[in-house]
């Protein structure tokens, strides 16, 4: 009795129809049901096993890919390094593998699609008055700190400390910032500026004087003559008798 029933239930079990998971680790569930050897690397199906055939499959066109056995009726698209998109192709797509895009130099990377870098932007320049504190990598940006007090930086690279006019035997003329050196004069230079200056202000003020007594001494001789020409213009204009009296 057992061994009838052993025989039963293995008829019933041989009988009864392959779920999904049912097909092999080579193959895949055609649309007829049928488990049908999976195309290899690099090709998809053109048509699918029957009865008495086989699957029959055909290459990748250009600019797809497959890179794992399948029972796929289409090809991956290739993935593309767009320059715009601050990427290159660092290995071209085949038949068989996808393309592999990197990282332009001066960009990092924003945004990741399958564990590949898919959009990247330039790295941040630091403004003048600034310095690098990070360098950027193609994982990062570039990271800006500004110049400490008594630092400046034209080109936003490195922050140089002040000049120190006094350790170099001059005088400072001129205020630094974050942006520009204070401005430091040789001490001689300075002297013989001090000089030029009173020499300019002293010639201003004999000029201003010399300006002031000539204009004076000129009003004083028009006066002068004037007066003498109105003298003589009376005396011609008198009679003998007037001459005489006065």
């Amino acid at each position: 009795m057992t061994i009838v029933r052993t025989s039963i239930l293995l008829v019933v079990f041989c009988t009864l129809p392959r779920s999904g998971n049912a097909c092999g680790p080579s193959e895949y569930k055609s649309a007829a049901g049928e488990c049908c050897p999976m195309c290899s690397v690099g090709s998809i199906v053109r048509s699918d096993c029957s009865g008495d055939s086989s699957t029959t499959c055909k290459p990748c066109p250009p600019g797809t890919f497959m890179n794992e056995p399948n029972g796929l009726y289409k090809c991956f698209p290739c993935r593309n390094c767009a320059e715009d998109q601050g990427l290159y192709i660092q290995s071209k797509c085949t038949t068989m593998q996808d393309s592999i895009c990197d990282v332009l130099n001066d960009h990092y990377c924003i945004e990741l699609s399958n564990q590949q870098c898919s959009h990247a932007v330039r790295h941040s320049i630091c403004k003048a008055g600034q310095e690098t504190k990070t360098q950027g990598t193609k994982n990062t940006d570039t990271v800006c700190v500004d110049c400490a007090p008594g630092f400046y930086s034209p080109s936003g690279i490195n922050c140089t400390k002040w000049t120190n006019c006094s350790a170099i035997n001059e005088i400072q003329t001129g205020n630094g910032s974050f942006v520009k050196d204070v401005t430091c004069t040789p001490k001689s230079r300075e002297r013989y500026g001090l000089i030029c200056s009173v020499t300019l202000s002293v010639a201003v003020i004999i000029l201003f004087i010399s300006s002031n007594l000539f204009s004076k001494c000129r009003e004083n001789l028009t006066n002068a003559v004037q007066e003498t020409v109105d003298s003589n213009m009376t005396i011609s204009n008198s009679t003998p008798e007037e001459i005489n009296e006065q």
